[in-house]
């Protein structure tokens, strides 16, 4: 062998055969279900009751008279936006801040022994659930869940695994 050449052809055998070691098994579709049940939950009712109340409650301090109009309207636009604007915040920061922060788990996702990793098999970066959580706002998205791999997913070269 000569000394003077790489040994590329060996390193790429090696890290091909390492690489069919570490086979990573598909999340169900029951798993998945039971992941967006549970992390909906503790995101409608936990933190969007927290987050209400600390935006009423910065409205209520610099805006008084924007709460008054509100509470005296016929008009529940204003409301509704401002519920959806909450609503799509609070979306952004539960997935993307669980699934960067917990290494690709949320509370569904420790539930059911799920995680979310990329197609190399690397934990997530904060771009990569930043974008799997924004992917999974377009209309119609819950609804490719029902397939073999959702849009959020295959956008964002990620899947979900099971963990244990």
């Amino acid at each position: 062998m000569n000394t003077n050449q790489p040994n590329e052809p060996e390193e790429s055998i090696f890290s091909e055969e390492l690489h069919n070691l570490v086979q990573y098994e598909q999340a169900t579709q029951g798993q998945r279900a039971l992941n967006w049940i549970v992390d909906n939950i503790v995101m409608g009712w936990g933190l969007s009751y927290i987050t209400a109340v600390g935006v009423g409650y910065l409205l209520g301090t610099f805006f008084p008279e924007y709460i008054l109009r509100l509470a005296e309207s016929q008009d529940q636009t204003d409301l509704l936006l401002l519920s959806y604007i909450i609503g799509v915040f609070n979306y952004l920061i539960y997935y993307t801040i669980c699934e960067k922060a917990f290494r690709g788990y949320t509370l569904g996702k420790l539930i059911t022994g799920t995680r979310a990793i990329r197609n190399d098999g690397a934990e997530l970066s904060f771009a990569d659930a930043f974008l799997r959580t924004v992917s999974r706002l377009v209309p119609f998205e819950f609804f490719s869940g029902f397939g073999q791999n959702p849009w959020h997913d295959s956008w964002t070269k990620t899947n979900v695994i099971k963990a244990r």
